[in-house]
């Protein structure tokens, strides 16, 4: 299993499932061996195998939005635990805990970083994997873009101030954005464009 980035501290496997082509990672502390679950989108089977073959101990979903989370049910059946935002834990068909905004996640020796950045959905969530360049940043930043907002749920504005405030602030150019659909990108890729998404208005 070739990995999608590594370096000293983590190893990040991505797959990329169902009918929506969605990104789902495995972050793994390269020391212990423990590792983490970012969004069980779907192909549950799959998802098991690589849970067990890889240490997953638990699993995170960057929002609540139905593509994401089609294989919350059969992973919790198979006892890993699942956490999301509050704010979107009522569109999940089951969960165990909610993830605080700034909530640092242990796996093995890394510290993943929840960073609230509501507008895809109400709850949407990025996670820093503390130490290392990785963002995985969900539905709320692409190549070329946030993420769709012409739902019931999504608000522009407030992807926007996410995007500003949340991500594009604090975060240093180096940093490797992992969408949850399609093709990594930069923070330095990505910030300069931030004027012209707000003008063009999506």
């Amino acid at each position: 299993m070739v990995p999608h980035y590594e370096d000293s501290a983590v190893v990040v496997h991505r797959f990329v499932v169902g009918p929506w082509d969605n990104n789902v990672f495995v972050v793994r502390c390269r020391q212990t061996g423990e590792a983490l679950l970012v969004d069980a989108a779907n192909e549950h089977e799959m998802l098991l195998e690589t849970c067990r073959s890889l240490g997953v101990r638990s699993i995170v979903e960057t929002h609540g939005h139905a593509d994401h989370i089609q294989a919350v049910p059969a992973l919790r059946e198979a006892g890993y635990e699942v956490a999301i935002a509050p704010e979107d834990a009522v569109m999940l068909p089951s969960y165990d805990r909610t993830i605080g905004d700034d909530e640092v996640l242990r796996v093995g020796r890394l510290g993943i970083r929840a960073i609230r950045t509501p507008g895809h959905t109400p709850g949407s969530t990025c996670f820093v994997v503390e130490g290392t360049p990785v963002l995985l940043s969900g539905d709320t930043l692409f190549p070329g873009g946030p993420g769709a907002t012409a739902t019931d749920l999504g608000d522009f504005p407030a992807i926007m101030r996410s995007l500003d405030e949340r991500l594009f602030a604090v975060l240093p150019d180096s940093t490797l954005v992992l969408p949850g659909h399609g093709a990594d990108t930069t923070i330095g890729a990505e910030r300069p464009h931030l004027d012209e998404w707000a003008a063009r208005g999506w």
